[in-house]
């Protein structure tokens, strides 16, 4: 882990040396300015303050209304600084840092914007007529059933699997590195199903019920990291082959990619895990003392 740790460290070092000297991009065009990318974070984090400022003066619960706003914006935060900053950049050239940024979308900027559950004031800062729209469309039975079944732990669960496995697949997961509508499907695939998967478990399921699912994803991901960390070849050819620029092997960079899904990305599920478990356990024994 250290010697992971130590890699990371040297690379993001010479990662703007690079950007000045033998790679062609400059410093400057190391921020990705996608307008796939900037326009919907941008709307959805001005509907989301306009919302704030429609209701400010109804507020009550200005405490939790306070916390919900700082789950949203540090999930924001954290997702445009996965595909906007500089990390997009690195991702571009290398699979440890492309892997670093999908853990970001997934087990980090999704889990925040889910604590925020952002839909009222992201509705709120609509006009009126708009508003009132898709209100109407939201609860339609299409849609809520729709809804219920996508955000059950099972389901949710099994869909965000399909998406990490699906697009690791080598020849997806290259497709996509050549192909920009690719890449952008494969980071909204990531994002569209953690958000899924996380409302499930911290919203829709009982704490023990979660603790399962969350343990169950860490299990997987961890297999599918470890497969691509203890792979005797290369698996993603187009990912890596710009690893030489960098001081890395093919390999090696995937052995990298792989220990960050294995390692620190699983320990977030896990940590959830374990707290979703440690609440189950408390709210079992609160119940055991008052049926007592």
């Amino acid at each position: 882990m250290s010697a992971l740790i130590c890699t990371l460290i040297s690379l993001m070092m010479a990662a703007p040396a690079l950007a000045h000297g033998d790679d062609p991009h400059t410093a400057a065009s190391a921020w990705t300015f996608d307008p796939w990318i900037v326009l919907p974070i941008t709307v959805i984090s001005a509907l989301y303050t306009f919302g704030i400022v429609r209701l400010s003066g109804r507020a009550r619960r200005l405490g939790a209304r306070h916390r919900q706003s700082l789950f949203f914006y540090s999930g924001m935060l954290t997702l445009a600084g996965a595909l906007i900053s500089p990390l997009h950049w690195l991702g571009e050239h290398l699979f440890t840092f492309h892997m670093i940024e999908h853990e970001i979308v997934m087990a980090v900027s999704a889990p925040l914007i889910v604590l925020a559950r952002p839909v009222g004031l992201l509705l709120w800062g609509l006009p009126k007529r708009a508003r009132l729209g898709l209100g109407a469309a939201m609860r339609t039975p299409l849609i809520r059933r729709s809804w219920d079944w996508s955000t059950g732990a099972t389901s949710a669960t099994a869909i965000h699997g399909v998406a990490i496995w699906g697009w690791h697949l080598p020849f997806l997961f290259d497709a996509a590195v050549t192909n920009t509508a690719m890449h952008r499907l494969q980071h909204l695939s990531f994002f569209a199903t953690a958000v899924l998967f996380w409302w499930a478990v911290v919203w829709k399921s009982d704490y023990g019920a979660a603790a399962w699912h969350m343990f169950l994803t860490m299990l997987h991901t961890s297999i599918l990291g470890a497969l691509m960390a203890l792979a005797p070849r290369v698996l993603y050819i187009a990912q890596t082959q710009t690893d030489s620029a960098w001081g890395l092997t093919p390999l090696e960079d995937q052995q990298l990619a792989g220990m960050i899904m294995w390692v620190p990305a699983g320990t977030i599920y896990a940590a959830a895990a374990m707290t979703m478990l440690a609440l189950w356990i408390r709210g079992s024994s609160e119940r055991g003392a008052r049926n007592a």
